[in-house]
């Protein structure tokens, strides 16, 4: 799947920032910077990951910048930022 760069989300309070773009090697090389990785770092990153597989991206360099976001807000930030970037739209039938 092709991709280009795109972003989806925030750097207010409660959001987080993604920035999603083509991959210099194989797999997912996933980028956190965050207040709370020591302890919810993992959490993020399976969020992350489950999101772009369950999109079907394999191949992506991807860069959070979490400010306190909830896994439904760093779902929602990941597919979007994943549509943008592949211009595949999943939210029409």
């Amino acid at each position: 799947m092709e991709i280009k760069t795109a972003t989806a989300g925030t750097l207010e309070s409660g959001d987080v920032m993604v920035q999603i773009s083509p991959a210099e090697g194989e797999g997912l090389h996933i980028e956190l910077e965050s207040t709370v990785a020591l302890q919810f770092g993992e959490q993020i990153r399976q969020v992350a990951t489950e999101a772009l597989t369950d999109f079907g991206l394999t191949n992506a360099h991807v860069r959070l910048v979490d400010k306190g976001a909830l896994d439904c807000t760093i779902r929602a930030r990941v597919t979007a930022a994943a549509v943008r970037a592949t211009g595949k739209d999943v939210w029409k039938d």
